[in-house]
C-alpha cells in the first residue's frame, strides 16, 4: 500500500479548506435575495464579462477533463487530440447561437432551456422530454467529477477499506452540498477564479518542468511508440480512425453548450455582450487543453506505468493514474500538492453547477409544470435547494456503490442523449418552422437509435456506419442527430397539414 504523502496532503487540505471558506462566504457576494431561483440559481444573472469567463471555463473544463484527457493519449495515443478541435469549434457556436438565447431568456425569465422550449413550442411535453434528457445526462458527469476526486485522493496514499476509503469522499460531498445550497451558483462562480488559477499554473509547469527534467522534447516523442503519434491510416472502403476523430470534434462540439450546465453558466451573464466576449476569450482554454494531452505523452515516456511504486494506483485507476503519477515523479511533493488541489477543486466547480442546473430543470419544468403550479418564489427556490441535495447525494451513492467504469459509459451515453435536444433548443433559438410534435417525435428517434447503437458497439461512443459496401466509423451522436432532424423535417408539414395549432410566446424582437 501506498504510504500517505503528508505534505502533499497538507497543500491539498489547506487549498481545499481555503475553498471552502470562499464557498461560504460567497452568499454575500453581488448580495441578492437567496429565496428567488434566479438569485439562487442562475446568481442573479449578473455575472461580468471576467466571471463569466472563469465560471463557463469552469464548468466546461473539468477535473476529470484534467485526468482524462493525458489518459486518453496515454492509452490511446494521437485519437485524444480530438479535444482540440472540439473545443476550437464550440466557440463560434457560442457565439452565433448563445447571446440570442441568453436575450429571450431574460426578456421572459426563462431559467432553463426546457423553459425556453416550453415558451417557443408551447409543447409541455416536448419541454419535459428535453428536461428528462438534461438530467440524466448530467447525473453520470456528476458522478465522474467525484472519480477525478477519488484519483487524486489515492494518489496522495490515502486509501483503505470500506467506508475508511469513501470517507474523504464523502466529505468533500458534505462540503460541495453545504456550500451550494446556502450560495447557489455564487459558490461556484467565486470557487473557479481560484480553480482556474491554479489548473493553468499547474498545466505550463508541468509543459514546461517536465519536458527539462526529461531532456526535452525530443527525447519524449522519441520513446512514445510511433503507433501513438499518428492516427492510422484508414483500410480501403472505410474511413477508419480518421472519421472517428472528426465526428468526435463535430459531434462533441454541437453537444457542449447543450449539457444544462454549460447553459447554466451562460445564462447567469449579464449581458449577451458579455457572452459573446467569452466566444472570443475562451479558446484560451482550449490552448491549455492541448498542453494537458501532451502530459499524456510525457506520462509514457517517463515510463511511469513500469515504475513499482506506482503499481498500485494503476491497478485501482487504470490510465487515469497517469497524470497524477507523472506529477508525483517529477514535482516536489508541495507542489504534487498544488496540482491535486486544482483536480480537487476543479471537480466541486462543474459539480457544484451540474447539481445547480439539474435542480432548476426539476423545479421549473417537472415540479412547477406538474406537481405545483403556483408555488411562491420561496417554495420554488427552496425546492431546487433540496433537489440540489438529492442530485449530489445520487452522484455519491452511484460512486461508491457502483464500479467506475459504469459511471463512464453512462456519460458516454449522456453525449448521445443530449445532443437530441439540438433542433428545439440550438435551432429553436433561430426559428419557429418546425412543429413542436416532430421535434419531439424526432427526439424520440433520434434518442432511441442512439441508445440502440451504443449498445450494439458494446458501450461505446462511436458506431461503424455501413453504406453501400463502405463503412464509416464515427459518432454515434452525430449519426442520430442528423436522423433526428431528418424526422423532424419530414414530419414538420404532415403535423402542420393536419391543422396542429402552433403556439410561441416570444417575439422575433426577444432575439437579439
Amino acid at each position: 500500500m501506498q504510504e500517505i504523502n503528508w505534505i502533499a496532503l497538507t497543500v491539498f487540505v489547506l487549498l481545499f479548506a481555503l475553498i471552502t471558506l470562499l464557498g461560504f462566504a460567497s452568499a454575500q457576494w453581488r448580495k441578492g435575495d437567496l429565496d428567488q431561483l434566479h438569485e439562487w440559481g442562475l446568481g442573479g444573472r449578473r455575472f461580468g464579462t471576467l466571471v463569466t469567463w472563469f465560471l463557463v471555463g469552469g464548468d466546461l473544463y473539468t477535473a476529470y477533463t484534467f485526468i482524462a484527457v493525458p489518459a486518453l493519449a496515454f492509452g490511446a495515443g494521437a485519437i485524444a487530440f480530438f479535444a482540440v478541435p472540439y473545443t476550437i469549434m464550440i466557440y463560434p457556436i457560442l457565439f452565433l447561437v448563445f447571446p440570442r438565447l441568453w436575450h429571450v431568456c431574460h426578456k421572459h425569465n426563462y431559467i432553463t432551456p426546457a423553459d425556453f422550449v416550453r415558451g417557443r413550442f408551447g409543447n409541455r411535453w416536448l419541454a419535459l422530454a428535453v428536461t428528462i434528457t438534461g438530467i440524466v445526462a448530467t447525473m453520470p458527469y456528476i458522478a465522474l467529477q467525484l472519480v477525478g476526486l477519488q484519483v487524486v485522493i489515492g494518489a496522495m496514499g490515502v486509501s483503505g477499506t470500506g467506508y475508511v476509503a469513501d470517507l474523504p469522499l464523502i466529505l468533500a460531498f458534505i462540503i460541495l452540498a453545504a456550500f451550494t445550497y446556502t450560495s447557489g451558483l455564487r459558490a461556484p462562480a467565486s470557487i473557479a477564479i481560484v480553480k482556474d488559477i491554479l489548473i493553468y499554473v499547474t498545466a505550463f509547469a508541468a509543459i514546461i518542468v517536465v519536458p527539462i527534467h526529461m531532456g526535452g522534447f525530443d527525447a519524449i516523442f522519441a520513446k512514445v511508440p510511433p503507433a501513438k503519434l499518428l492516427l492510422a491510416m484508414p483500410g480501403a472502403n472505410t474511413t477508419g480512425l480518421y472519421g472517428v476523430y472528426a465526428t468526435l470534434a463535430l459531434g462533441s462540439a454541437l453537444a457542449l453548450f447543450l449539457y444544462p450546465h454549460s447553459i447554466t453558466g451562460i445564462l447567469a451573464a449579464s449581458s449577451g455582450h458579455a457572452i459573446r466576449r467569452n466566444a472570443a476569450m475562451l479558446p484560451g482554454y482550449s490552448f491549455m487543453l492541448g498542453l494537458l494531452a501532451l502530459v499524456g505523452f510525457f506520462a509514457i515516456a517517463a515510463g511511469v506505468a513500469t515504475m513499482p511504486e506506482f503499481a498500485g494506483g494503476f491497478k485501482q485507476f487504470g490510465n487515469n493514474f497517469a497524470v497524477p503519477a507523472l506529477f508525483l515523479n517529477t514535482f516536489p511533493s508541495w507542489f504534487a500538492g498544488v496540482a491535486f488541489a486544482a483536480i480537487g477543486i476543479g471537480a466541486l466547480v462543474p459539480a457544484a453547477i451540474m447539481s445547480i442546473a439539474a435542480a432548476n430543470l426539476y423545479t421549473r419544468n417537472i415540479h412547477r409544470e406538474f406537481i405545483n403550479k403556483n408555488p411562491t418564489d420561496k417554495e420554488e427556490a427552496q425546492m431546487a435547494k433540496w433537489v440540489s441535495l438529492i442530485v449530489k447525494l445520487g452522484a455519491l451513492i452511484f460512486i461508491i456503490a457502483v464500479p467506475t467504469q459504469y459511471a463512464i459509459y453512462l456519460q458516454l451515453l449522456g453525449g448521445i442523449l443530449i445532443i437530441q435536444t439540438l433542433p428545439s433548443v440550438m435551432l429553436g433559438v433561430y426559428t419557429r418552422w418546425f412543429n413542436d410534435w416532430a421535434l419531439l417525435v424526432g427526439w424520440a428517434v433520434g434518442t432511441a437509435v442512439g441508445v440502440w447503437m451504443f449498445n450494439a458497439a458494446n458501450w461505446a461512443p462511436n458506431y461503424a456506419l455501413a453504406i453501400g459496401g463502405h463503412t464509416f466509423p464515427g459518432y454515434a451522436a452525430l449519426y442520430t442527430v442528423v436522423l433526428n432532424l431528418v424526422v423532424t423535417i419530414v414530419l414538420t408539414p404532415l403535423f402542420n397539414a393536419m391543422g396542429a395549432k402552433q403556439i410561441d410566446a416570444t417575439v422575433p424582437s426577444d432575439y437579439r
